[in-house]
């Protein structure tokens, strides 16, 4: 027991509501439930976190190509889970509250440089690299001051949305989802939906809140369009263009 106590609290569990739902075994006890529910929920996003961008990565290394990816999008996504690791560090919000978006800043940098680097714009890549960490550190320093931070997750929202309209113009402009891989689509769809409850229920924050949830309609709306294009092959657009 002390043993499944130690992996519980206060990982999963703090000590009151270890002793309501194991050594009471009171199952009913919902605010005890709803902890347990948020950790868990936190801890598995983080989990599928580390390779939910991978599918993509191999997408576009196995076909050498990043047709159909918008860079501008890529970049813009990249901003918005730059700041929400930035605020949720300096707020010291629990890690299980926002532990993804680590991994999914260092996949979205790796996307970044390769639709660089199959562009034709591989010194632009390595100078985007250069440019991103110098610019992380600082952000991570004592340096920067609060408001700038606090600032930099409220841009979340609007950069959220364009980078998503953005890719959804594309998709549409091109006629298909090219490289875009419906896997990491939809697994950030699922992840966003379920951040909604945890970051309420860990954080109390309304503002990380609200991002996850523009973020679940942003990426509804890239998971329409993969399903509409499901079985249109990339450069379907581009022949029809040119007949």
């Amino acid at each position: 027991m002390a043993a499944l106590q130690g992996l519980l609290v206060p990982h999963l569990l703090p000590e009151r509501c270890y002793d309501e739902l194991v050594l009471r075994f009171n199952l009913l006890h919902v605010p005890c439930l709803k902890i347990l529910i948020s950790k868990g929920l936190g801890l598995a996003i983080i989990a599928g976190s580390l390779m939910v961008k991978l599918p993509q990565v191999f997408k576009i290394l196995g076909a050498r190509s990043a047709v159909g990816l918008s860079v501008q999008a890529v970049l813009l996504e990249l901003l918005a889970i730059t700041g929400t690791m930035v605020y949720s560090l300096a707020k010291g919000f629990p890690f299980s509250a926002w532990g993804e978006v680590l991994f999914l800043m260092l996949q979205t940098v790796a996307i970044g440089f390769l639709v660089l680097h199959f562009g034709g714009r591989t010194a632009q890549g390595v100078s985007f690299l250069v440019l991103y960490f110098a610019l992380l550190c600082l952000l991570l320093s004592p340096l920067t001051p609060q408001p700038v931070v606090t600032l930099l997750q409220a841009t979340n929202m609007p950069a959220i949305v364009i980078s998503r309209l953005l890719q959804a113009a594309t998709n549409y402009r091109n006629g298909h989802t090219g490289q875009l891989s419906a896997l990491t689509v939809f697994l950030l769809l699922g992840g966003s939906l379920a951040r909604i409850f945890t970051s309420v229920q860990e954080t109390g924050d309304p503002l990380l809140a609200l991002t996850y949830v523009v973020s679940s309609v942003c990426n509804g709306i890239i998971a329409a369009q993969l399903l509409y294009y499901w079985h249109v092959p990339a450069g379907a657009g581009a022949r029809k263009k040119q007949e």
